[in-house]
């Protein structure tokens, strides 16, 4: 190789070597007939991180990483920094089982937590991964690398993407700089030493009959409470909902499984996130955890939004097929402030309509709003759907909504949202025992 050139943050090879280096490593690799991997990394939004710590502070978080990646990979890789906030590790003789396994390593080494001054943060990254191909240019092995880097932010980032197996993007939410990282570091807090709860909040029919409860999650971090409103918009652009996801499948299908052996008759329903249904391992994920807790799953309920069941993706759809053939029904959240073709309606494999809170807060007041609510219950109905009305709070909202013939309300007027020891005393009073 000729002589190199180092990037002065990092100490590390800068982009021309970078490519330099990966055009002689492809060479080699053709001529010994030996596998090579690149492993493209992005620091998820470094942006924020310039703009709360300036670019000095920039410059010495990136410095840090460089560190942590050189400790990590050792002699088992090249490493460069490609631009600002991106680096790339080039392994020969690495084939695709020992540079995912590497990746993960890199992974975990970036999100360990860092100080600037008396601010704590913790970093993630996106990572594209891919193994030379026969016949394969050196710039096609890198432009690969970096696609697949770019599937892995697309999707929330906080994670790796093999090449060839890239997934359906999507993100949401932005908030103030300093606050999504710290809310970042909060979340990473909550899910290492236990600081989530699902509260429950039951659905009643108009008879007083419990119909199921919904598992709502709730963060707490050194006993300071962090509002749904704070903390999943950056679930999503972190790309923690995955984990936050997961973490919800296992506690909510335990508390099935407690209120059975109780006595208690009610499915619970937990709310799944695109991020999760994009997911080829979410089928698994989900049997794991009913298998883990040995409930039925009838017992199980899945909220998911209108968009999702319309999402044509062979991985979402291959999904939801999944969840019905295990016996796990699926409803459709906030119904009705979507975008969905009414015309694909017939083709959802739900079994539950939940209308959104937006149109239940202009009842009864609204006769607009009661008449749409009556021919979207009405919809509902002759699809065969069980048809909820959410987010109702007064006597004259429950009335309104008996009168459309809704099969049951979730809402402040009969409860809110309790944690378990709460929610079993309140289905106890209630007697809510299955009958014998």
């Amino acid at each position: 190789m000729t002589e190199s050139k180092i990037d002065p943050t990092t100490g590390l090879l800068d982009r021309y070597s970078c490519l330099q280096l990966a055009a002689e490593l492809v060479d080699l690799a053709v001529e010994n007939d030996q596998p090579l991997a690149v492993l493209w990394i992005d620091l998820d939004r470094f942006k924020q991180i310039n703009e709360s710590f300036g670019y000095d502070g920039g410059d010495n978080i990136i410095s840090v990483v460089a560190d942590r990646l050189s400790e990590r990979v050792k002699d088992k890789v090249k490493i460069g920094r490609i631009s600002a906030d991106e680096f790339i590790c080039l392994g020969d003789n690495l084939d695709i089982e020992k540079a995912e396994k590497l990746g993960a390593e890199i992974m975990r080494a970036i999100e360990l937590p860092l100080t600037m001054g008396d601010f704590k943060i913790r970093l993630t990254a996106s990572m594209g991964i891919a193994v030379l191909e026969p016949e394969e240019s050196a710039s096609e092995f890198l432009e690969r690398a970096d696609w697949s880097k770019n599937t892995a932010k697309k999707l929330g980032g906080n994670r790796y993407v093999i090449s060839g197996s890239e997934l359906v993007p999507s993100h949401m939410g932005i908030i103030n700089a300093r606050e999504e990282l710290e809310v970042e570091y909060l979340l990473h807090t909550a899910l290492d030493n236990g600081g989530l709860q699902l509260h429950y909040q039951p659905i009643l029919d108009f008879k007083g009959n419990v119909l199921s409860v919904e598992g709502l999650m709730r963060c707490t971090v050194n006993g300071k409470n962090i509002p749904p409103v704070r903390f999943f918009p950056v679930a999503e652009v972190s790309g923690l909902i995955v984990r936050l996801g997961e973490w919800s499948l296992l506690q909510g299908t335990r508390q099935a499984l407690h209120l059975s052996k109780a006595g208690l008759s009610t499915t619970v329903s937990i709310n799944v996130s695109r991020g999760q249904l994009s997911d080829v391992r979410f089928a698994q994920a989900l049997h794991a955890a009913i298998i883990l807790a040995s409930v039925k799953p009838q017992l199980i309920e899945l909220e998911l939004s209108e968009s999702l069941f319309m999402d044509d993706s062979d991985v979402v759809q291959t999904n939801l097929r999944t969840i019905r053939d295990m016996g796990v029904s699926l409803a459709i959240d906030n119904f009705g402030t979507g975008f969905s073709c009414l015309a694909n309606l017939k083709d959802i494999p739900a079994t539950k309509l939940k209308l959104g809170r937006a149109f239940i807060m202009a009842l009864p007041e609204d006769r607009r709003a009661m008449s749409v609510v009556k021919a979207m219950v009405q919809l509902g109905k002759d699809l065969g759907m069980t048809v909820i009305a959410e987010g109702v709070e007064t006597k004259e909202q429950m009335e309104a909504l008996r009168e459309l013939a809704v099969d049951g309300i979730q809402g402040y007027y009969y409860a809110k949202p309790m944690d378990v020891d709460t929610l079993s005393t309140w289905l106890t009073d209630r007697g809510a025992h299955e009958s014998k």
